[in-house]
Formats: structure tokens, C-alpha cells, sequence
């Protein structure tokens, strides 16, 4: 009897870790296909908690990548201004916008921005990320303990470095920018 609780209980653990697991793992669709995020809850928990929210009603679905920087990172999230399926969307402005909800308090950790790397865009403010984020296409250390990581691109990374880059001389503005298909 012992044998058969044992296993029961080591079974048990088993499918709760990858229920737990697959709670922190989000699919982007991009044109090119799709992207596997891992997202780092245990790190970042109100940002996690805040993409999860947003993904979850569809406020990413249409969001335009609006900032791509080659060699640096793509940015998206502008859910309010950055959605080409919304009626208040105006590529000028992609990238001032956020969503209703209040903006988050910073959550900085010792994780490094390397490649593949997702964080929480902001203002000069520390405690300003609300809905945009980047995906850093390499390493880029300057970041480090001032933006907010909160996952990380497990699958799929070669899908990142095709989307569209903007102009150099205009900090990285796309005209007819790639877009996100849907964040589940």
C-alpha cells in the first residue's frame, strides 16, 4: 500500500510541475510562424502576471512592432496606440501608449539582457512599464538591472530576427511594421 501512495504522490508532483510549468510558457505568432516564450514568474511576478492579463484578453493581438533597432531589439506593446485593429491606432504614435491599467512598479533582477531576452520597455521613470516590451536580437548589458526581464525566447528565435527593421536614423521607426498575429 505504501508502494502504490509513493507512486501516486510521485505522479502527482510530476503532473503539477508541468501544469505549473506550462502556465509560464506563451506562444507569439508572428507572419513567419511561431515563437515559444518562457516567462519568469518567480522573478518578475507583477509583469508576468500584467502580460499574462493583456494576452489573455486579446489586447496584444494586431500590436505593430513600431521600434526595431538591427543588431539591437525589437519593441511592441503599444496596445493602445500601437494596434492595427483598433480604431485609435496611428503609427505616430505607437510607442507613447500603454494600456488602462496603472503602470508597474520596477521588478529589477540580476538576469541578464541577452539574446532572446523579453523586458518591459519604460519611460525614464523606473516604475512606468505598463504594456510594452522588447525582444533583444543580442546581448546588450547596458540594460542590466535597470529594465525589468521578464522571460525569455526558449523556441523560435530565428522567427525574431525576421521582423522588420526600422530606420537607423530615426531610432528604429518602421514604416509598414510586422505585427503581432497573437500572445496565448
Amino acid at each position: 500500500m505504501n508502494k502504490l501512495i509513493t507512486k501516486f504522490l510521485i505522479l502527482f508532483f510530476i503532473l503539477t510541475n508541468n501544469i505549473i510549468a506550462e502556465e509560464n510558457i506563451m506562444i507569439l505568432k508572428l507572419k513567419d510562424g511561431d515563437i515559444k516564450i518562457e516567462l519568469f514568474e518567480d522573478v518578475a511576478p507583477n509583469h508576468v502576471k500584467r502580460i499574462k492579463q493583456l494576452a489573455k484578453d486579446g489586447k496584444y493581438d494586431g500590436v505593430v512592432f513600431h521600434r526595431v533597432i538591427d543588431g539591437f531589439m525589437a519593441q511592441t506593446g503599444d496596445v493602445q496606440f500601437g494596434n492595427s485593429s483598433n480604431d485609435q491606432f496611428d503609427l505616430k504614435k505607437a510607442g507613447m501608449g500603454g494600456s488602462d491599467l496603472p503602470d508597474l512598479k520596477e521588478e529589477f533582477s540580476d538576469l541578464p539582457h541577452e539574446r532572446g531576452t523579453l523586458s518591459m520597455a519604460r519611460s525614464q521613470d523606473p516604475n512606468s512599464a505598463n504594456s510594452q516590451f522588447f525582444i533583444c536580437f543580442k546581448e546588450s548589458s547596458f540594460l542590466d538591472r535597470q529594465y525589468t526581464v521578464f522571460g525569455k525566447v526558449i523556441e523560435g528565435m530565428e522567427l525574431v530576427d525576421k521582423i522588420k527593421r526600422g530606420d537607423q536614423n530615426n531610432n528604429g521607426s518602421v514604416s509598414n511594421p510586422d505585427k503581432i498575429i497573437s500572445l496565448k
